[in-house]
C-alpha cells in the first residue's frame, strides 16, 4: 500500500513538472513563463519530496533523512512563491510588457510614479 502511495506521488510530481515545462515553452510572455516555472518548482518538488519522506519513514531509514527532506520541502514552499513575485515585479518595473493588456494591474497601483 505504501509503495502505491509513493508511486502516485512520484507520478503527480512528474505530471506537474511536465506541465510546467510545457507551460514555459508555450507561454507568450515572461509573466506566464514565471508562473509555469513556479508550478514546476512548487508542485513538482512538493510531490517528489513527500514521496521521499514517506519512503524514508516506511523503509526505516534514519529519522534525520526525512527530517532533512521535510526542511527542504518547507524551504521550497516558502521561498519559491516569494522569489517568483519578486521576479515578476522586477520585470514589470523594468518595463517588460505582457503579451496582452492586463485586466487588473495591481503593480501599477503600488507604484507611486
Amino acid at each position: 500500500m505504501v509503495r502505491i502511495v509513493i508511486d502516485i506521488l512520484l507520478a503527480v510530481g512528474v505530471f506537474f513538472t511536465f506541465i510546467g515545462v510545457l507551460g514555459v515553452h508555450r507561454m507568450p510572455d515572461v509573466f506566464g513563463r514565471l508562473q509555469a516555472s513556479t508550478c514546476i518548482a512548487t508542485m513538482g518538488t512538493l510531490s517528489v519530496v513527500l514521496a521521499g519522506v514517506i519512503y524514508g519513514v516506511s523503509s526505516g531509514s534514519e529519522p534525520m533523512t526525512y527530517i532533512k527532506l521535510a526542511i527542504i520541502l518547507l524551504l521550497v514552499m516558502g521561498t519559491n512563491p516569494v522569489s517568483n513575485h519578486a521576479l515578476c515585479k522586477a520585470a514589470y518595473k523594468m518595463g517588460v510588457k505582457p503579451a496582452k493588456d492586463l485586466v487588473i494591474d495591481d503593480y501599477k497601483e503600488d507604484d507611486p510614479e
